[in-house]
């Protein structure tokens, strides 16, 4: 393809809507331009890019046992009410009613629509395994759209479903994938962290996350210095530290504590450390209010407890029904005294001694709090955040923080939407069975971005071999038609030979040629400069080094060839 008859707007400086850096790379080396907030229109070289990773994913699906389908982006709110997620996917969702007045929802992903397809199609044991995937757009409606297409509104999503007879089929299932997504994210050069997940409103039991260590990662991993233990932070656990011998039990007393609520005025106040305090914050779950309690140094972790109270809406309480459940103001709570309401403690909150805690009195705290003595653990569960330095629950090492930008997760589903939506077949004995599900997503162009952001330099992007847009950048330093003619003869037999070729042709120095090959990224450099015209040597550079060796003509075909192997 010659530059000069392609659409390729490559920009020499950074826009200034776009933060990061495979945002940044992806406008200036003319990948994409931004339609409206969230939403991107691919170029020539980027859709090539975007089909070469499409290409590895289905290879290895098929690979895998998978089998490709293509399903409406527009799917029936009949099937998302019949799993109930019509009422629980919250603003993200697009819905649209037609001119009839019947519901529709723009696919935010496709649980509902493949397993109701499947009702249709099965019947038997026999039919089973089955593992269905699509490759195909999906549609959010993101709060805040960012980072280009890495939190976008519309995005291309490889999404499959398995359907098993039984536990250990799904077992099955759910480990070739694993297996899959690791190849998959090894072909496209990708080095990649995964981590145990929380599975969110897709429900199930087991997740995997496959995460691009990134500094833009949105999610945070904890990973251990020693052993295999990685985790995201929705999901984490951590051991809590021994408890050395308790002092004795101090007296419970009711402090005067004017006007200081929060956690750094309290350990000023006190002169005490932070993990001295039962921070406690009320959450209402569907629309009842609870408690939490945990360490005052520690967060709560919001996604475990949603888990553990199995509640489909998790808020903060505001600051009237704090009132009414406490009976004082935001930041004077604590469970010494609560009589009749649901308390949920962190599992380290029994090891506390001599503590303090809100009185549940405005402008009051305790001291000397112990528990058992002074309230009772009727409910706890790890209900807190771990983070940096926390002990692994594996091997006992210490973690370590890293950001991901998440490119695959895989789920375990069980049985929420075969039950829901009534799948069944018939056992060996005739008798009619539910199968086990699992899904198995990889977000296409984030991957796309993820490479970029982690194949690049101060100059550009770096492609992997397998997803390059080309095979070979030629650039032609030519002064004379002749000298033209000759380069144009090297791009003919390149193109003869096989190798795709994006031909720099156009009217500009070299240091501008260069310098778009170097943004642009593919990672051979083929230059017919002087010592091609003088005798007949091309310069052969890859982009991922600095060193330039001169090749013979007649012998880069070879090189070029024994490169790609």
């Amino acid at each position: 393809m010659r530059v000069s008859k392609y659409v390729l707007p490559t920009l020499k400086e950074n826009p200034s809507d776009a933060v990061v850096l495979s945002h940044r790379l992806m406008l200036r080396a003319g990948l994409m331009r931004k339609e409206s907030a969230g939403m991107y229109a691919y170029l020539p070289l980027g859709l090539k890019v975007l089909r070469k990773v499409t290409n590895i994913v289905k290879e290895e699906m098929d690979r895998a046992g998978a089998h490709e389908c293509l399903m409406p982006e527009l799917t029936n709110a009949d099937y998302w009410k019949e799993s109930g997620r019509w009422y629980t996917m919250g603003p993200e969702m697009f819905r649209i009613e037609d001119r009839n007045g019947l519901e529709y929802a723009l696919g935010p992903t496709h649980e509902e629509a493949f397993t109701n397809m499947v009702r249709s199609v099965v019947s038997s044991y026999r039919d089973l395994p089955l593992n269905l995937y699509q490759i195909n757009t999906k549609f959010r409606d993101e709060i805040r759209p960012r980072f280009g297409v890495i939190r976008s509104k519309e995005f291309i999503m490889k999404d499959a479903y398995s359907f098993d007879i039984d536990q250990k089929g799904l077992d099955e299932s759910y480990n070739a994938m694993a297996k899959a997504y690791r190849r998959i994210f090894e072909r496209c050069g990708l080095e990649t962290i995964p981590v145990q997940a929380d599975s969110g409103n897709m429900g199930g039991s087991t997740s995997e996350e496959f995460m691009v260590a990134s500094e833009i990662g949105e999610e945070i991993l904890l990973l251990c210095e020693k052993c295999d233990y990685r985790a995201n932070s929705e999901k984490a656990e951590y051991q809590r530290p021994p408890v050395a011998s308790k002092p004795a039990s101090d007296e419970l007393k009711e402090v005067h504590t004017p006007d200081i609520k929060t956690i750094e005025d309290l350990v000023k106040f006190f002169k005490c450390d932070e993990d001295k305090f039962l921070k406690s914050i009320i959450y209402i779950a569907d629309g009842k209010p609870l408690m939490v309690v945990v360490p005052g140094s520690r967060e709560i972790n919001e996604h475990k407890l949603k888990n553990y109270v199995n509640a489909v809406e998790l808020n903060l309480a505001s600051d009237e029904i704090v009132q009414h459940f406490t009976g004082a103001p935001f930041g004077f709570a604590g469970p010494v005294g609560l009589k009749d309401a649901r308390v949920i403690f962190d599992i380290s909150v029994k090891d506390l001694s001599n503590a303090f805690t809100g009185a549940n009195k405005k402008d009051y705290h305790y001291s000397g709090v112990n528990p058992v003595r002074d309230f009772e653990i009727k409910e706890e569960a790890d209900v807190a955040s771990a983070r940096s330095g926390d002990i692994c629950p594996k091997c006992g090492a210490s973690m370590y923080e890293k950001k991901g930008i998440e490119v695959g997760h895989i789920f375990k589903l069980g049985y929420k939407y075969t039950k829901a939506m009534n799948l069944t077949v018939l056992d060996e004995k005739g008798e009619a069975v539910t199968p086990i599900m699992g899904c198995y997503g990889i977000g296409v162009n984030r991957t796309m971005a993820a490479i970029v952001e982690q194949c690049s330099d101060e100059r550009g992007i770096i492609w992997p071999k397998e997803v390059t847009p080309f095979h070979v950048h030629l650039v032609g330093i030519s002064k004379t038609d002749e000298e033209t003619k000759a380069v144009d003869d090297i791009y003919d037999k390149l193109m003869n030979a096989g190798i795709d070729v994006l031909y720099d042709d156009r009217k500009a120095s070299p240091g501008f040629k260069f310098a778009d090959a170097d943004l642009i990224g593919i990672p051979l450099r083929i230059t017919a400069g002087k010592n091609f015209f003088a005798n007949g040597e091309l310069e052969f550079k890859e982009r991922s080094k600095k060193e330039i060796n001169n090749i013979p003509s007649e012998k880069i075909i070879d090189e070029i060839n024994n490169y790609y192997k």
